[in-house]
């Protein structure tokens, strides 16, 4: 088989400032592992990380290079929780089980600082919190009542009224928030490169440029085989979320890859730059299609949303973004807007990340509804602890591939235009 050819990052605000990678030469020959992972995300290089401290031998397998698709151009947010509210989670999987899924998603940001500071990772990580955000009355009261939900859970939760959250936020857009202490932000890409070299630094190998191209049963372990190479493992990992193939039969069709798009500032001015955000805490609209942002640790800001669901060329096919945040702060007409990218992420028709295991010694873990960053680093550490034998804190489902799969494209496009004209109605 002729070698895999790399393709380059994708232009992003990331790649320019990011911190350099480390060497992820292809697999060449034949390799042994205890696991070997498919996917260098934050997902496959939390669990190499993870599966390495315990002391299992790790081989993961990328098809670019570590962070290459969402976990390196994500927006960068540290959120806290689960698509659904605390109440409907237990109310979908019992007091034991939803309680443990809650204790897991809504310290995910704690339990990823803490990872960041183990390790030393350098990627501009800051926990300043998350801002859930309202427009209008009916928005306002949801958001009111995921606050109450915490407050009864004794969660470092406040709800802000109008006036509190302007003062947070520096527009008075908002009719009220609620404020998360555990969230946070990260340069995610360089995250990505600091995840794949604490691994390695514990003794996991990281192969970019090797994509896995066939998974078979050899003996009671697997063979992954790669262009150059081959993988012989006791258990694998499949950990390619919005970038899912069809390796495994129907885990593709089990999300939908969608498209999420970013812009970002040039470094703005001290006296612009004070003013917005000026809690630097992230924050992301209620709603059914929202728009996501926060400033940098060098004064940009970066915001986000729903766009072409391709491949963008540049930030001028997304200049909508920079026309709704000069609507919030009027004070930003005319800076200067240098990058704009995008990534697919990974939704799931419960809006619940999925953790399988379609075979023994094989597992499965993806669809984060646009809380990857914090949730994918979770999922690594509960998937170790899964090969390990312990119990995790995920329900372990089967594998449901969705129906009318191939019309994605159409049914987001519907999708996003409904969610957008309810959401004006206040409905």
């Amino acid at each position: 088989m002729p070698p895999h050819t790399r393709r380059p990052l994708p232009p992003s605000l990331y790649a320019d400032t990011a911190v350099a990678a480390p060497d992820t030469p292809p697999l060449e020959g034949e390799a042994q592992a205890d696991v070997c992972v498919i996917g260098g995300g934050f997902t496959g290089l939390s669990a190499a990380l993870h599966l390495a401290e315990a002391g299992a031998s790790v081989i993961v397998l990328e098809a670019q290079e570590p962070g290459w698709g969402a976990s390196g151009r994500n927006g960068g947010q540290v959120n806290p929780g689960l698509k659904h509210d605390p109440d409907v989670v237990e109310r979908d999987f019992g007091p034991d089980l939803g309680g443990r899924m809650l204790a897991l998603s809504y310290g995910a940001p704690d339990a990823l600082f803490a990872l960041v500071r183990r390790h030393q990772i350098p990627c501009e990580a800051r926990q300043e919190g998350t801002l859930r955000a309202a427009i209008g009355a009916r928005a306002a009261e949801e958001v009111r009542h995921s606050a109450e939900q915490a407050a009864r859970r004794g969660w470092p939760v406040t709800f802000l009224d109008a006036a509190e959250t302007a003062a947070l936020t520096g527009t008075a857009r908002y009719t009220a928030a609620m404020l998360d202490a555990r969230g946070g932000d990260v340069q995610p890409l360089s995250y990505a490169r600091g995840l794949a070299r604490a691994a390695m630094g514990q003794g996991a190998r990281v192969h970019g440029g090797s994509p896995a191209t066939k998974l078979s049963r050899a003996g009671e372990g697997w063979r992954v085989e790669t262009p150059q190479g081959a993988v012989r493992a006791a258990q694998v990992v499949l950990a390619t979320n919005g970038y899912t193939d069809d390796l495994w039969p129907g885990l593709r069709r089990s999300v939908v890859p969608v498209f999420s798009s970013i812009l970002a500032t040039a470094p703005l001015p001290e006296e612009v730059a004070r003013g917005i955000m000026p809690r630097r805490a992230s924050l992301y609209e209620a709603g059914r299609i929202t728009t996501y942002y926060r400033m940098d640790r060098q004064n940009r800001l970066v915001i986000g949303g729903r766009g072409p669901q391709r491949p963008l060329p540049g930030p001028d096919s997304i200049r909508y973004l920079a026309d709704y945040a000069q609507k919030l702060w009027p004070v930003l007409r005319g800076v200067e807007w240098t990058h704009g990218w995008n990534g697919q992420l990974a939704i799931t028709a419960d809006h619940y990340p999925h953790l399988h295991e379609p075979a023994p010694g094989l597992i499965a873990a993806l669809g984060y509804n646009g809380r990857g960053v914090a949730m994918a680093t979770a999922m690594g550490a509960q998937i170790a602890r899964r090969l390990k034998g312990e119990e995790v804190d995920m329900p372990i489902t089967d594998i449901r591939p969705m129906p009318f799969h191939g019309f994605w494209k159409l049914g987001v496009a519907a999708r996003v235009w409904q969610g957008r004209v309810l959401d004006r109605l206040g409905l």
